[in-house]
């Protein structure tokens, strides 16, 4: 049996709605040529739907593109002129409104242009795969499969694989790896039942909060201030989410349940309350017409009340004593206060988990493998922390356990259904050492042997999985080097939080490419959590700049320097391993290294112009450096592209936007799976350094545009400050970024060397380091977060 990653040169989408417009863009984004395929449109151009659906992608947040001039790759087209089109595609995607008659339709349609050797699968969110396939031609079906995206596909890491009974194990394979590394999402394999697994759960909690809710009489802000953050679960909670999913879609995915579901145990509570349901009649369908459960008034957010019939403020949140018990770090603890407690709200909790426990235990052996692609599943597609048997088993199996058999008895519980006999057999619960549980099985089974997971050196834990320490070769208070195996490539990792950079991590930076040079053959630079580095630490920074201690502050500007021209200058190669958050010193480390790999969703940006500053780790030195070395344009032409991202604080949304933005290299690399990162990282390290690495030659000779370049920059920063687009505050940091960039008060195209552009870093630093407004904008943006325009 194969376990070859497909490779798939050329992808299609049938159609062009939300969903499959935006699957079409991620295809794009991993460099798959695609054609987004739609009903030929009735006026203009055939494809004309297809042409608008592309259109509106750069309209969309978050953004579906990784890089908006990928849009132009996409190739737009209709039913009736373009189906040729699918003879020489490798992957063919149908991405249609829910109606089984509707899709049965098109794959009849479509069926005689599809070549054999292509692979077929519907994004479907919960029709049968089985029946879809029926509509197929029989040496097809084997070919054909059910890839469940969730929305947004670029953003959300689940992806549901769903065989039909005829499915090749040697395309699920191939496919799953696509999807994997290519793609860079989390794959899970359901079985073709109704809603598959991730929305069977996840739609079933939000119905039985909403059931509790009405049940308990509590507002819907107040469920959402128990049901987001505080019990792990994202900021939209359970009502804001029904509003950007839509009310309509929310009532639609209900009924399914309930048409698809006769013999369920929970079927009579699968249909809209009344109160949903008199929202979708007066058109209040959410986020997309204005109005749901909340809408938007002046600056204010109102919430639906019931009993006024009407919107009101938004203030409710948990009661005291509810807070107080889930701020309890031990979750068994919490959990036996909130089914101990009075409280209207913390018995309102303890239903709905009870509830998921139970619904969810029941139904694990009809809807997946094992409780870990429950939990995963969840965990991915809904964004919640931890899983519902996660969740379970951290607050005590079979404490828990008891708790449900109880309610279930006194007829508490939505559902007298008994709990499966496997949850009460003396387990402490369904994630072991060995793996986790199946049902099927009867045993706990490990994670897939499939070699693309050889890749994840660090995958996403399941609960009480530990990941490896690796052995620390030197260490201080900022950074730890260690190494992962038997291999010579060292990892360097900080410890601070948000991993922002001090002085311990500027010397141990500098310290450990030392160590590095002498027992090592490469280095890594890559954090075991996100962000990659949200910059320098402000807070001492500021702190030395307020006591008066320009020497010190100097002295530190200048110590950040040598540790840049360290990863630069080191005898070894050193690769950055970026993900997340890679800001200020953060993004000036990066590209001083010999290589970075960048995961996809990485935000780069030197953004130091925010808090009234200028990038003086040696960044505006490196941009100067490569845009004299480039081969085509000026130092002026080349250095223009980078002054307006710097001036401007732009931080890019993606890895691929960096490389647009000259933030990143043409040779640098682009992982879409972070989990990836360090695998990657280390492969490239490896083959620097088994290829004879040798850093590059000092800089001695960077052609500058000169004082007639910066008086050009300054000429546009006129404009605009007497347009009031910008503050005189912003001129005098702008004008300062143009100077360094353009090498200073010389004659344009005279050469100098790196340290002098390092000079000219430091002298505007410092001179903007001590003025008031550079110190109001570092201790406001400390302090909200949020950037002071002054």
């Amino acid at each position: 049996m194969t376990t070859q990653p497909l490779r798939i040169r050329k992808a299609a989408v049938l159609g062009a709605g939300v969903m499959g417009a935006q699957i079409a863009a991620h295809l794009t984004n991993a460099g798959v040529e695609t054609v987004l395929f739609d009903l030929p449109a009735k006026e203009g151009p055939k494809n004309g739907i297809a042409v608008k659906a592309i259109k509106h992608l750069a309209k969309l947040k978050p953004a579906p593109l990784g890089e908006k001039s990928l849009a132009a790759s996409i190739i737009p087209a209709d039913y009736d002129e373009h189906l040729a089109q699918l003879k020489d595609c490798d992957l063919v995607i149908e991405a249609i409104a829910e109606r089984m008659d509707w899709k049965l339709d098109l794959y009849k349609k479509v069926a005689a242009h599809l070549p054999e050797r292509a692979v077929i699968a519907s994004n479907t969110s919960g029709l049968s795969i089985n029946t879809l396939a029926e509509a197929l031609p029989e040496n097809l079906r084997h070919r054909f499969c059910g890839v469940h995206f969730f929305n947004p596909p670029r953003y959300m890491h689940l992806v549901e694989l769903i065989p039909n009974k005829a499915t090749d194990a040697n395309v699920l394979n191939g496919l799953e790896g696509f999807l994997t590394t290519a793609l860079g999402k989390g794959v899970v394999i359901a079985r073709d039942t109704p809603n598959f697994i991730g929305n069977r759960i996840g739609v079933f909690s939000m119905l039985s909060t909403m059931v509790h809710t009405q049940a308990f009489g509590l507002g819907f802000d107040v469920v959402d201030a128990l049901t987001g953050p505080a019990i792990g679960r994202p900021k939209s909670a359970t009502y804001r989410t029904a509003d950007v999913v839509g009310l309509d879609t929310m009532a639609h995915v209900i009924q399914t349940m309930a048409d698809t579901l006769p013999d369920d145990p929970w079927h009579k509570y699968f249909k809209a309350p009344e109160w949903l349901a008199a929202l979708i009649d007066k058109g209040a369908l959410g986020q997309k017409n204005g109005a749901g459960f909340y809408r938007k008034n002046g600056k204010t957010i109102e919430v639906l009340d019931l009993g006024k019939q009407d919107y009101a403020p938004s203030e409710q949140k948990a009661s005291d004593e509810v807070a107080a018990i889930l701020a309890n770090k031990d979750p068994a603890e919490k959990f036996g206060k909130l089914r101990e407690s009075t409280d209207p709200q913390a018995q309102f909790l303890w239903a709905c988990f009870r509830d998921l426990f139970h619904y969810t235990a029941y139904h694990l052996a009809d809807i997946a493998e094992t409780a870990r692609d429950v939990d995963f599943a969840i965990r991915w597609g809904y964004g919640w922390k931890l899983g519902p048997f996660e969740t379970w088993q951290a607050a005590g199996w079979q404490q828990v356990a008891g708790w449900i058999a109880e309610d279930i008895e006194a007829g508490k519980a939505m559902s007298d259904a008994p709990l499966p006999a496997w949850v009460t057999d003396g387990r402490r619960g369904v994630h072991h050492a060995a793996g986790s549980f199946s049902p099927a099985k009867g045993e706990d089974l490990p994670r897939s042997t499939h070699p693309v997971y050889a890749r994840q050196l660090f995958p996403d834990p399941i609960l009480g999985e530990k990941a490896p320490e690796g052995e620390t070769v030197w260490e201080n208070d900022g950074v730890r080097l260690w190494t992962l195996g038997d291999d010579r490539i060292g990892i360097l990792s900080f410890k601070t939080k948000m991993n922002t950079v001090n002085d311990h991590v500027l010397d141990g930076i500098q310290q450990a490419v030392r160590v590095a040079e002498e027992q090592l053959d490469a280095m890594v630079i890559w954090q075991t959590r996100e962000p990659f580095s949200a910059g320098a630490d402000l807070k001492g920074a500021l702190g030395l700049l307020q006591e008066g201690k320009l020497a010190a502050f100097e002295a530190m500007v200048a110590n950040f320097q040598a540790t840049s021209m360290a990863i630069k200058y080191a005898q070894i190669p050193v690769v950055a391993a970026v993900r997340g958050l890679c800001l200020g010193g953060g993004c000036e480390f990066q590209m001083h290294s010999a290589r970075t790999v960048a995961a996809l969703e990485s935000y780069i940006g030197l953004v130091e112009a925010g808090v009234g500053l200028l990038p003086a780790g040696g960044g505006l030195k490196e941009i100067a450096t490569r845009c004299s070395a480039s081969p085509v344009g000026d130092a002026f032409d080349n250095v223009k592209r980078y002054f307006e991202t710097v001036a401007m604080a732009k931080v890019a949304g993606s890895a691929l936007e960096a490389k647009s933005f000259g933030l990143l290299r043409e040779s640098d690399v682009v992982v879409f799976n972070s989990h990836e990162l360090l695998y990657v990282a280390k492969q490239q390290a490896r083959a620097l350094a088994e290829s004879g690495y040798r850093p590059p030659l000092p800089a001695r000779h960077v052609k500058v545009a000169g004082e007639v370049g910066t008086a050009t920059f300054k000429a546009q920063l006129v404009n605009m400050l007497e347009g009031y687009f910008i503050s005189q505050h912003d001129f005098e940091i702008a004008s300062r970024i143009a100077d360094t960039l353009c090498g200073g008060q010389i004659e344009r195209g005279s050469e100098v060397d790196e340290d002098w552009l390092l000079a000219l870093e430091r002298k505007h630093f410092v001179a903007l380091a001590q003025m008031e407004k550079t110190q109001a904008r570092i201790a406001h943006t400390m302090k909200t977060g949020k950037p002071l325009r002054n």
